[in-house]
């Protein structure tokens, strides 16, 4: 089959690859539409030492597996998990001791014609939900995890730094609480795209320090940090929605004078962000900036590392 490889920070389209065989309890996906996000970016640069086929941000057809989902579209959790460790067993599988992550540990991706995945990572796509939409399952349910760890209430003053894909995602996911929600980004055209949605949005200017209740890491990059840090009132929320390919450094003096909690986010629920993408709850049809197929995969690379590009899709079948 074909796929788009990556080993040694450099990635390479490869026809000759297996198509893989399930094992016990997992599912044989056909990929039809995969998403290029930033931790596949980062991994490039050497986030994380992986090789492998890089991409899980993905929407497939089962072609091997449960009767219940043969020849159904489906979406998956990343994390495929043991079911034994002492996280799995305390209800929190996304920390697996053993677990493999698809295209980022041990597990490949999505940027291949097909992949496999346990039956039980695999999610029905609702009929009203089109693949291209289907395709943002994984991150919104990402956006969505910063409720499942942070109490969001309306009286809650909220500031989002980043105006990219996850930060579009974050946005439009914490507007739903009804908080005093504000975006701050760099590009005026990604911004609009919040503002007709009724949220608030300003460049870095627009920032008040001390002021926020929560704030909201998502650029990846340490000036993004430096705002949402000081935009905290002392006992305030700092959420880190990205990953850094380099070291992050900072005043951790100020953290603790000012007691305040920092928080590591990442995957989240998959039912509630089908549910946000059944009810049209969440516009993600705006953030598509183009579609590439499998065998233009390497251009497609380029394209999303280019500056203020949102969400590039493979064509995969």
């Amino acid at each position: 089959m074909k796929a788009l490889w990556l080993e040694n920070n450099k990635l390479q389209l490869r026809d000759n690859l297996p198509i893989p065989e399930p094992p016990a309890g997992e599912a044989l996906v056909r990929v039809l539409r995969a998403g290029i996000c930033n931790t596949d970016i980062e991994l490039l640069k050497g986030y994380y030492p992986y090789t492998g086929i890089l991409g899980h941000e993905f929407v497939g057809v089962v072609e091997q597996g449960p009767e219940n989902l043969l020849n159904q579209r489906v979406v998956g959790e990343i994390n495929a998990v043991c079911g034994k460790c002492r996280f799995c067993r305390s209800g929190q599988p996304t920390h697996c001791e053993n677990r493999t992550v698809l295209g980022i540990v041990n597990r490949h991706g999505a940027f291949a014609e097909y992949l496999t995945l346990p039956a039980q990572n695999l999610y029905p796509v609702p009929d009203n939900v089109a693949t291209d939409v289907a395709t943002f399952t994984e991150p919104v349910a990402a956006a969505l995890e910063i409720q499942q760890q942070v109490p969001v209430r309306p009286a809650h003053r909220v500031l989002v730094v980043g105006d990219g894909k996850l930060g579009q995602l974050v946005a439009q996911t914490l507007a739903l609480t009804g908080c005093d929600l504000l975006v701050i980004g760099r590009h005026r055209d990604k911004l609009q795209n919040l503002e007709a949605r009724g949220i608030k949005t300003g460049l870095a200017d627009a920032v008040t320090d001390r002021t926020f209740d929560i704030s909201v890491e998502c650029t990846g990059n340490p000036e993004g940090f430096a705002i949402a840090r000081r935009a905290l009132r002392p006992r305030g929320t700092l959420v880190l929605k990205s990953t850094y390919a380099g070291h992050l450094t900072f005043d951790a003096s100020s953290l603790v004078v000012d007691e305040i909690t920092l928080i590591g986010s990442r995957c989240g629920p998959f039912p509630q962000a089908l549910q946000l993408l059944s009810q049209n709850a969440v516009d993600v049809k705006h953030l598509i900036h183009a579609h590439y197929s499998l065998d233009e995969a390497l251009t497609a690379f380029d394209r999303a590392q280019h500056r203020g590009v949102l969400k590039i899709l493979l064509d995969i079948s």
